[in-house]
């Protein structure tokens, strides 16, 4: 579903992506794992359509990122860490407005909203303004937004951040449901436990170079390690 091949971005002289290859098949969850400035949000950002490469190809369901951007987009939803909405509009006109923009018929729309509105404890504050909300709160409503779409890969960048436990864990459960139904999700995280439980296969990017990728049980061969998945990056981005 997501097919990278020799990806590298620079910034004048200094090089944030250096030559990165990898896969993600259709219905995995990939995570992509690094300390900050490890090049990761710039990866993202490219197989989103956002940044241009310097060099390589980003393949997204059979689509070459850079050639054909606006198909390669109609497959692709990102939520960034840092959640936009537009305050101006309530919970309930945003999503109505993105179903909207895709073309979702209304009666969908009227489903897709009213479900998940209440799986994210919405629904009492569906006609509040969105500039009202807090981050978690905003990020409740992006992800919803995304999952209404029905794209064919989601791109998460830290999703978790600012979510209470309980949408922690109806974000895990309305993943793995998406993960079924062949949606594939590249998901940059630092909270490895979570990777470690839910994710297919993890890739350690360091300095802009993927250093380890793979299940979690090929990472702890490679490395020699058989501890958790923090004791791994731990050690090997040391």
């Amino acid at each position: 579903m997501i097919e990278i091949k020799n990806l590298t971005k620079k910034f004048g002289s200094y090089c944030a992506v250096d030559n990165l290859s990898l896969l993600v098949k259709s219905g995995e969850i990939f995570g992509f794992l690094g300390p900050n400035g490890a090049g990761k949000t710039t990866t993202i950002k490219m197989i989103a359509g956002i940044m241009s490469p310097t060099s390589g190809n980003i393949i997204v369901d059979g689509v070459d990122v850079s050639k054909s951007a606006i198909e390669a987009k109609k497959k692709i939803a990102y939520i960034p860490d840092e959640p936009f909405v537009y305050p101006n509009l309530t919970a309930r006109e945003f999503l109505r407005f993105i179903g909207d923009i895709y073309d979702i018929p209304s009666k969908e729309q009227d489903e897709a909203i009213s479900f998940y509105l209440s799986r994210f404890d919405l629904l009492d504050k569906a006609d509040q303004l969105l500039g009202s909300f807090s981050h978690g709160m905003k990020q409740k409503v992006l992800i919803a937004s995304v999952l209404m779409r029905k794209p064919k890969v989601i791109l998460f960048d830290e999703p978790t951040v600012g979510l209470d436990p309980r949408s922690v864990k109806n974000f895990k459960d309305l993943i793995s449901t998406q993960t079924k139904a062949g949606v594939s999700i590249f998901m940059c995280t630092h909270i490895l436990e979570m990777a470690e439980k839910i994710c297919d296969k993890v890739g350690i990017i360091y300095n802009g170079k993927m250093i380890s990728c793979g299940p979690i049980d090929k990472l702890r061969k490679e490395s020699g390690n058989n501890g958790s998945l923090e004791d791994i990056f731990l050690e090997l981005t040391s």
